[in-house]
């Protein structure tokens, strides 16, 4: 039987499948149009409007010359918070919300912690270490990092909450690296590895409760001394 399916749709069964399976990861570069087209036997422009398609939901983000990183991994509306992006304007705001939150979701993931979260982390470093001068992949492995860390609390609750608002957030985290520069958003990072990677849930809290509150009273500085 001919295959009847929208060609588009069938491009985007196969993205739904490479984030389901976590073939492809939050944070990190999907595989490039001629890849695609080449790997899937479609056209660039099926390519492109599946792609456009995610992007428009937030799932996907392309950066000229960089190529296309995912975002998030949450495919299914259902599933979806209904917090918005008009919710998360205030990014002073949105960063006061995960310092409370993201510190006990830290926590959790240091008490359930195994290898894989422990390679995703590492991952997500060695792409932060080696794209200092290219925020946005480092940007997009900030992100990826806390997601991990997020999803790794087995909190449904908080996974939806705080995924929901961390892209909100990194669209406005680049300004911040001005102060201290990427190499005090590794060290922070670091040292939240660390302590999850000993599986201490008290100190991971105690790392990301530090690292958040430095990146606000950064943002803070920055908005008063906009002027």
């Amino acid at each position: 039987m001919l295959n009847t399916t929208p060609i588009t749709e069938r491009v985007l069964q196969y993205y739904r499948e490479s984030i389901a399976s976590g073939r492809w990861k939050v944070g990190e570069r999907i595989p490039s149009e001629h890849q695609l087209t080449e790997l899937l036997g479609v056209s660039r422009a099926s390519i492109r409007a599946a792609t456009q398609q995610l992007i428009g939901m937030g799932i996907l983000a392309s950066y000229q010359g960089k190529g296309t990183f995912l975002l998030d991994s949450r495919l299914d509306d259902a599933t979806r918070t209904q917090i918005t992006a008009q919710d998360c304007k205030d990014a002073l705001m949105v960063l006061e919300f995960r310092r409370i939150v993201e510190p006990e979701a830290c926590r959790l993931a240091a008490m359930y912690a195994d290898d894989a979260l422990l390679q995703q982390l590492e991952a997500h470093l060695e792409t932060m270490r080696s794209h200092v001068k290219d925020l946005d992949i480092f940007t997009a492995a900030d992100a990826g990092f806390h997601q991990a860390i997020c999803d790794a609390s087995h909190n449904p609750l908080l996974i939806k909450s705080v995924n929901s608002v961390l892209q909100e957030t990194f669209r406005n985290q680049r300004t911040t690296y001005v102060i201290g520069g990427p190499s005090k958003a590794i060290a922070f990072h670091e040292s939240i590895y660390e302590a999850i990677r000993a599986r201490d849930p008290a100190a991971a809290k105690r790392a990301m409760e530090i690292n958040l509150q430095s990146t606000l009273d950064d943002l803070t500085w920055l908005t008063e001394n906009a002027n």
